[in-house]
């Protein structure tokens, strides 16, 4: 193409009908997104709500954008307008025609009247100190694209918050009214149970918080990292979660106290068992330890303890609470409670058992001692005088009161060294016990 102008090579017609072909799409097009951006939802939301803070801030910027943006659509209609009206003068543009439409499609003539308040927050023209600015139709689209993707970004992530947390928070209030009503009914009031103080503060947090997503949505927002598409990431429900499990563990704590007003009285009934068992044992370890003290001769008895009185205190006022429907006072009572008897039925057994132990020990010696003997009956040894001399003895121990354990079991020693003498063979040469029933 031989003939040039101030903005390159002059467009031919086919070049200049292609171009206004290409330019009306993108005139409807953009016509089409910015009408969508107009009647968005988050976008009407947003000229009623009372805003605060990040959002209030970004919402000015937002707003001149828009009416930003409505300025270049406008200016890029009357260029796209002139240039029609060029070309449907003639059937077939002449060569003045064509230079014309070729500044205007190509060349910077589109040029953009900005006002103070337009362009105080938009980021274009804020700050360059010109009251309008000259561009291309192809630059001018490039920043209508910028200026609709920041402003919709805005409108989408505030529209995404306002849709997700508000409900949720709603919902998580009605919750927490019931979860209120319910622990009421059973006791569980501020001042008087953590719960209660718990519920009360859930409470002021949730206010406080719904009240904060509606005037600053943007607070909430937690950007997909990377992503540059509008509205790419999503809503931040840390603080929302952070209730929504308080409230779970103190619906928790309230069902534990409806368990123990429904079961209760069998608890009680429980403890007081355990209790008693622990009681008997403790008395049948004192009496134990007087027989050993009166038939064991040289042993270290263990002392008893008394009856666990504290725990029959608690047992009575835990009864107490249950007669008065003080459910949030019992619970944690009887779990205490049911732990300490237990750990005191287990105690009292012990001392029994260490009291008994020398009971115990003498009882094995004397089924030893008897054991014995009776092997020593099955080979016809009963009547060894050693044997019979060391049995005797042996069993006047284990049978008489005082016993002395050691003594005792020494002397049943003596009696198995005897028999195993008489009843394991000599091997001849070798010296070792003999088979001395010849000898009788």
């Amino acid at each position: 193409m031989g003939v040039t102008g101030p903005s390159g090579p002059v467009m031919d017609r086919d070049e200049v009908d292609r171009a206004l072909a290409r330019l009306g799409a993108e005139h409807e097009a953009i016509e089409t997104s910015l009408l969508a951006l107009q009647d968005h939802a988050g976008r009407r939301l947003l000229e009623g709500a009372e805003l605060t803070g990040t959002t209030k801030e970004r919402w000015g910027a937002a707003e001149a954008s828009i009416s930003l943006l409505w300025a270049y659509f406008d200016a890029y209609a009357d260029a796209l307008r002139s240039a029609r009206e060029i070309r449907s003068r003639r059937r077939w543009s002449n060569r003045d025609d064509l230079m014309e439409l070729t500044e205007l499609l190509r060349g910077e003539s589109v040029t953009v009247a900005g006002s103070a308040s337009a362009t105080a927050a938009a980021p274009t023209m804020a700050g360059t100190g010109k009251l309008s600015e000259r561009f291309s139709l192809a630059e001018l689209v490039e920043r209508m694209n910028e200026l609709y993707a920041t402003s919709l970004d805005m409108v989408v992530t505030a529209d995404a918050v306002w849709s997700a947390l508000p409900a949720r928070i709603d919902l998580l209030a009605a919750e927490l009214q019931r979860t209120r009503q319910l622990a009421h009914s059973v006791g569980v009031r501020p001042g008087e149970h953590p719960s209660g103080d718990d519920l009360e503060r859930i409470t002021r947090t949730l206010t406080a918080l719904r009240e904060r997503v509606v005037s600053d949505p943007l607070d909430f927002w937690l950007p997909a990292q990377g992503s540059s598409a509008p509205g790419g990431g999503r809503p931040d429900t840390t603080r929302y979660d952070r209730e929504a499990r308080a409230l779970e563990e103190v619906r928790r704590e309230i069902d534990a106290v409806l368990t123990v007003r429904q079961d209760a009285e069998a608890r009680l009934v429980r403890l007081r068992d355990v209790l008693s068992r622990a009681d008997r044992t403790l008395a049948e370890a004192r009496s134990a330890r007087g027989e050993v003290l009166a038939k064991i001769a040289a042993s270290e008895v263990p002392a008893v303890s008394g009856p666990p009185t504290a725990l029959q205190e608690q047992l009575a006022t835990a009864a107490e609470y249950r007669r008065h429907a003080q459910w949030h006072r019992l619970s944690p009572l009887l779990e205490s409670l049911e732990a300490k008897a237990d750990d005191e039925l287990l105690r009292a057994r012990e001392s029994l058992t260490a009291v008994t132990a020398p009971l115990a020990v003498r009882a094995e010696l004397r089924g030893r001692l008897d054991a014995y003997k009776a092997k020593v009956a099955r080979h016809g040894f009963a009547e060894d005088p050693l044997l019979v001399e060391r049995y005797d003895a042996a069993r006047r121990m284990l049978w008489s009161a005082p016993c002395d354990l050691r003594v005792a079991e020494q002397a049943v020693l003596r009696y198995q060294h005897a028999a195993a003498e008489v009843l394991v063979p000599r091997v001849p040469g070798h010296g070792g016990p003999q088979d001395r029933r010849g000898e009788s």
